[in-house]
Parts: C-alpha cells; structure tokens; sequence
C-alpha cells in the first residue's frame, strides 16, 4: 500500500472516535455539525441526485422521520451535488411520492465533508459520494457505521434499528443481540471474574452458559 493510500486510511473516521466537525451549505441554509450537539445524528450520504435507487432511499428516509424525531435523532443527507439540484429534487420527490422531506441535504460540491468521511472510493466511483450512514451520538462520538455500494438501496429500518439498540444499550448498560428489537431480551456483558461466572450460573438471568446470558428490560 503506498504512503498516500495509508494516510487516507488512517485519517477515515471510525468508531468511539469524535466525529468530524463541518459547515456547509444545505437545503435550510449553512448547517454545522456542532449545532446538534444533544441529538443523535444520522449523516448518510448519496451518489447523486435525480437516481432511482437514491430516490426511493429519500422516501423511506422522509416516511420514518418522524420516528427518527422520537429518538432524539437528527436526519442529515449528503452529497456533492448543488444546492438548488438538491431542491429541485426534494421538490420531485414530494410531488411524485407525497412525502415531506424535511431534513437538510449538504450541498458538498467541494468534497470538504466527503474527504472528512471517507465518502468518495475511487474504485466505485472517482466524484460521486458512497451510500454510507454514520450514527452520530449526543456527545458527537461515532457510535456506528455502515457502507453500501452504488447498486444497494439501505434499509431505512435498519438504520432506525442501529439508533434505538445504541441508546437502548447506553441506558441499559447492555448489549444487542443479533436481529435485536424493541421488547426482545438483551445480552448481559460477560462476568469478569470466575466468582462472578459461578454467580452468573445461579442468577435470575436466561443463562446459557457463564458467558451467555440473556435479561428482559420489561
């Protein structure tokens, strides 16, 4: 790997790090990630605007807003087309689908918020932005993140799913099992001594083993 490629690498954000700081421009107006400070942030970024795959991602994006807002957690679209494309196509995609989008979309036509994230991969594309999803928690750390190449359309529910087992873990002291979702049973962190493993086996908990245990937050 050369000396350059190495640098980018090591410069990507990545997680329990400080998310990158910006300002840019946006659909309603100049948006800085420091100003939702206290909410949870969802940055996802798109190829383009005025693409099939992307429009439909908007929609879905648009009719679990609302969802997202009960979660404490800021939607914020990225891509490195114009300001006045972006509104033109938010404009379409409420006409044809009778959605809201009400989020900002950056208008990153420099690139300075895609190279902060590693958006741009020149071997999918060498100027349009990956679909990628940074979660961004309330203290503006980087709890979570997710690639999709140009021809995958994300799963909104996903995302929203990220968001609510992260918090959910946070305030629970917990951790998620796989296909985790609200009112399932979550995973106790593993004993650290062999006194605790041996409690472990004697505990109220779903037990499998001294390792593997399972509680109901209910």
């Amino acid at each position: 790997m050369s000396t350059a490629a190495t640098t980018q690498t090591n410069s990507l954000p990545r997680i329990n790090e400080p998310a990158p700081d910006f300002e840019a421009k946006s659909t309603h107006g100049l948006v800085k990630l420091s100003d939702f400070r206290g909410k949870w942030v969802v940055l996802f970024s798109h190829p383009a605007d005025f693409t099939p795959v992307c429009s439909t991602e908007f929609v879905e994006f648009a009719r679990n807003s609302d969802n997202f807002k009960a979660r404490n957690a800021q939607l914020l679209g990225l891509s490195v087309d114009s300001v006045p494309a972006h509104i033109a196509w938010v404009r379409d995609l409420e006409r044809h689908f009778e959605v809201k989008i009400d989020f900002p979309v950056i208008a990153d036509l420099d690139t300075k918020v895609a190279q902060k994230y590693g958006l741009i991969h020149p071997a999918a594309s060498e100027t349009a932005t990956v679909r990628a999803v940074f979660v961004i928690d309330d203290k503006g750390v980087i709890r979570a993140l997710i690639y999709y190449p140009m021809t995958l359309g994300r799963n909104i529910e996903e995302v929203l799913r990220v968001v609510e087992a992260l918090q959910t873990a946070d305030e629970n002291a917990c951790a998620m099992p796989a296909n985790w979702k609200r009112g399932d049973k979550v995973i106790v962190p593993p004993p650290q001594t062999t006194a605790d493993a041996e409690q472990r086996l004697q505990s109220d908990y779903e037990v499998t083993d001294w390792y593997f245990s399972k509680r109901s937050l209910s």
